[in-house]
């Protein structure tokens, strides 16, 4: 069990985070740039070209979350470095913390908010077509779509759903609009069918519940539908251009809306009609500049999702940024303990385990063991899959966490039978200091102490090694028992210092404890 006590979730919730903030930015710089470009656009190449521009956010959400190109690394031979402490029978702590990982958290309420966001578009999809009990099929229609009457004149004219789409029009269709009327509103129900306006509806609102926290997914959502009105009516006038004045009569004799359809198109608001109206007196743009502006969204589609693709791309660590690049070091002190009717056990290892990127790397104790593996992730972070399991080789807990280098993480947990309990205390580095540390010392030392001092062993290392400490009493004097077999001087002293919670500075012949 990890920090939030949900094993399951962890690596879920760390992919999350990982890629979450990627499709994020994406959005918004697709969004800004349609809604920059789709007046402009709308006046030289015609709304229906402006309304394509929509296809800029979703195709920027997919090259953000594409995978790239990994780089090949030469496998390196693993290192570790041990030190052991051990004790046969001491008192355990009657629990062991836990900590919070805000990235399930998030990931759980992100998922919560966009259930809610589908369920209520559910719902309210479900309330229109309830209106359309008692809806009449017309037969003498002229459409390629089914076209219902509605039982209320509040009702229509809609085009209702995405897949097996309808025509809706109004109980009093007939005494409303006179006969050229109801001839360009069938034309633009059609045309919205046509163009799978109600396809485009419910990908929008799809989008929108996936990003519900985002104010500009609800303004897109809104805009993307206002377009669309606009692109149908230039479709329209394409082919009825000498019944303008007849096309607005019937705009102005349509009631808006009065309930929600998220997946269809219903008579928009009084706000936007004015604009429709307005652009009616606009002329429609000839062949070649509708040409012309597919080619340009083209390019522009193009050129956005490949620069969003090439800036999503993982930065290759430098070796002058982050030093030997090659390889990767966990500073760890594992923690394992058993609770059974004769005798509370527990057995400690601090290590410096040094290895390739994506290499297992393997601790083994008496009470079970630890397999480790470092890979780079976005953002200069580090991602740690790791892998517990006890004495009888039975897995306690995997789990995948992401960190900097250099930021110390923890991990708690207890197996099946609750008898079985570790605490892994782990800080990730770039590059190997335990491996720079044993070179730069070539006195190795064996100590074997039980139920020592740490002040005391660190004088007997650095006596051995020719070295001054200057502030000892920094390790304190907690008991620690503790055995080196020909390890090297330096990296002995930093393992014992990381067992105080502390971090040698080796300056010439003097070494200094500090604070981690």
């Amino acid at each position: 069990m990890n920090e939030l006590h949900l094993p399951g979730l962890a690596p879920l919730a760390a992919a999350w985070a990982a890629r979450g903030w990627l499709a994020l930015l994406a959005l918004t710089v697709a969004v800004l740039f349609v809604a920059a470009l789709r007046k402009p656009c709308r006046r030289w190449f015609g709304a229906e070209r402006a309304f394509q521009l929509w296809l800029l956010p979703p195709l920027a959400l997919l090259a953000s979350q594409l995978p790239h190109a990994a780089a090949a690394s030469a496998p390196l031979p693993p290192l570790v470095y041990t030190i052991t402490s051990a004790a046969g029978t001491m008192a355990l702590q009657a629990g062991v913390a836990s900590g919070f990982d805000w990235r399930i958290g998030a990931m759980l309420l992100w998922l919560a908010g966009g259930a809610a966001v589908v369920a209520l578009a559910a719902l309210a999809q479900r309330g229109y077509r309830r209106r359309l009990r008692g809806a009449t099929p017309m037969a003498d229609a002229r459409s390629r779509r089914p076209v219902l009457r509605a039982a209320h004149a509040d009702v229509g004219p809609a085009l209702v759903g995405a897949w097996r789409s309808r025509i809706v029009l109004p109980a009093d269709f007939s005494e409303r609009y006179d006969t050229t009327e109801q001839a360009l509103i069938l034309a633009h129900e059609d045309a919205h069918a046509q163009r799978g306006d109600g396809w485009w509806c419910l990908f929008a609102q799809l989008l929108a519940a996936l990003f519900w926290c985002h104010p500009l997914a609800w303004w897109a959502l809104a805009a993307l539908r206002h377009d669309q009105e606009l692109a149908c009516d230039a479709a329209v006038l394409r082919g009825h251009g000498a019944q303008r004045r007849s096309y607005a009569n019937a705009m102005l004799k349509t009631r808006s809306a009065a309930f929600a359809l998220p997946v269809g198109c219903a008579w928009p608001p009084r706000h936007p009609l004015t604009e429709r109206i307005a652009m009616l007196k606009s002329p429609v743009p000839n062949r070649l500049r509708r040409y012309a502006g597919i080619v340009a969204i083209g390019l522009l589609v193009v050129a956005l999702a490949g620069s969003v693709y090439a800036a999503t791309a993982p930065i290759a660590p430098t070796q002058a940024a982050t030093g030997a690049a090659a390889e990767y070091q966990l500073d760890m002190t594992v923690d394992f303990s058993s609770d059974n009717e004769h005798q509370r056990h527990a057995e400690t290892q601090a290590l410096a385990l040094c290895s390739a990127p994506g290499e297992v790397a393997k601790v083994r104790m008496l009470s079970g063991g630890v397999d480790a593996t470092i890979t780079s992730a976005d953002s200069g972070h580090l991602r740690i899959d790791m892998t517990v399991s006890g004495a009888d080789g039975a897995m306690l807990e995997h789990t995948q966490l992401l960190g900097a280098p250099g930021k110390a993480m923890h991990v708690v947990g207890t197996g099946a039978d609750g008898k079985r309990g570790f605490a892994i205390d782990f800080t990730p580095r770039v590059g190997c200091p335990a491996r720079v540390i044993a070179e730069a010392s070539p006195v190795k030392v064996t100590e074997h102490v039980k139920n020592g001092v740490a002040r005391a062993v660190a004088e007997s290392v650095a006596a051995k090694a020719g070295w001054t400490l200057v502030n000892p009493d920094a390790l304190g004097h907690a008991a620690v028992t503790l055995s080196f077999n020909d390890m090297p001087a330096g990296t002995a002293m930093q393992q014992l210092a990381n067992l105080a919670g502390m971090k040698p500075v080796f300056e010439g012949k003097q070494v200094r404890f500090e604070p981690k």
